[in-house]
């Protein structure tokens, strides 16, 4: 066994680990937490909300107070944050991760995010159809490979705003 492997093990043993179910996770509350952050905004910091839905790379999630530990990867898609009863926001991501804690608190970090307030679909139905007209051109590869990835996040924001 090399020295590393041994010093591993040796300061590992003095730690204990323990698994439990996400209804064993010490007090339960009915809020969830949430953070939510890109790199150059914070959207929520620790705010208590009800639920938040959020599409991911394993499938859509609901995520409620004491659910179990889990990170997902973002897909493109929305985040819909439910504060109460009354009060729902949706933002689209272009991606990032989720992470959900042990202690009913969830972190997300996405590359970019927008309320869907504020995204026009006339806007979005115009650069859509100009990055499909570069995707589909005589540019240089490098061109149709940028112009495809916008066609797929234009695509995602337009699914998104017809739900």
């Amino acid at each position: 066994m090399n020295a590393l492997a041994r010093s591993a093990r040796v300061a590992s043993s003095s730690v204990r680990l323990a698994r439990f179910y996400a209804s064993e996770a010490g007090a339960a509350t009915d809020k969830l937490r949430l953070t939510f952050v890109l790199p150059h905004k914070t959207l929520y910091t620790g705010k208590d909300v009800n639920q938040v839905n959020l599409a991911a790379t394993s499938g859509d999630m609901g995520i409620l107070a004491n659910h179990v530990p889990t990170i997902e990867q973002l897909n493109p898609g929305i985040v819909e944050v439910i504060e109460s009863a009354e009060v729902t926001k949706k933002f689209f991501v272009s991606g990032g991760f989720a992470i959900v804690n042990p202690d009913s608190t969830l972190n997300i970090n996405a590359v970019e995010a927008a309320s869907l307030d504020e995204i026009s679909p006339e806007r979005v139905q115009a650069a859509l159809a100009q990055a499909q007209q570069v995707a589909n051109g005589n540019g240089s590869e490098v061109e149709k490979a940028q112009a495809k990835i916008e066609v797929d996040v234009y695509e995602a924001i337009q699914s998104a705003l017809s739900k």
